[in-house]
């Protein structure tokens, strides 16, 4: 489990995700945690879940480099499952790792994709083969950059499909040795 100040990013497993693909009601009832109605998070459905599935399979031991449940703390109340994402896979030879990220609606512009997002990063850079951190998006999409500006990224250019762009952050550039 990764902790930030607000959240808990719960890594998912074969059986959450197996669960999710049954309801929220079962997601929630695996996570003891609350699941709002409007679950999934934009950008996040089942299609997702079964590339997420097909990569945990493919790479078990890279478990924690995959997928993650962003859950409030409960300190402030019930625990809830307020978005998704998390890595897409291992560093890579290079020592780059991409994130991803969604939040419900209703819990967007309250920090928590930036929050999500820093505690991604930062538990990627405690790895020293990570060099780099990216993340890729549309760039219509400006509170998605801005949770990036917000998190120290630069944009780096075109990303891996048309119309999406990249953007990094360096160790180097977050004052890492």
């Amino acid at each position: 489990m990764i902790k930030s100040r607000r959240l808990n990013l719960l890594p998912a497993s074969l059986r959450t995700l197996q669960a999710e693909l049954s309801g929220a009601e079962a997601l929630a009832a695996l996570l003891g945690v609350e699941v709002p109605a409007d679950w999934p998070p934009e950008l996040y459905d089942e299609q997702a879940v079964h590339y997420i599935i097909e990569k945990i399979r493919s790479a078990p031991s890279a478990g924690d480099w995959w997928f993650h449940y962003f859950v409030t703390n409960g300190r402030q109340g019930p625990s809830v499952a307020i978005g998704a994402g998390g890595y897409k896979g291992p560093p890579d030879r290079s020592g780059t790792v991409e994130i991803g990220y969604s939040v419900l609606s209703d819990y967007r512009r309250r920090g928590y994709a930036t929050e999500a997002a820093m505690a991604l990063v930062n538990r990627a850079f405690q790895f020293k083969r990570v060099s780099r951190v990216i993340a890729e998006t549309l760039p219509h999409l400006k509170p998605s950059i801005g949770v990036l500006d917000n998190c120290g990224f630069r944009l780096a250019g075109a990303g891996t499909e048309p119309g999406v762009v990249r953007y990094e952050l360096r160790r180097d550039w977050a004052g890492l040795s």
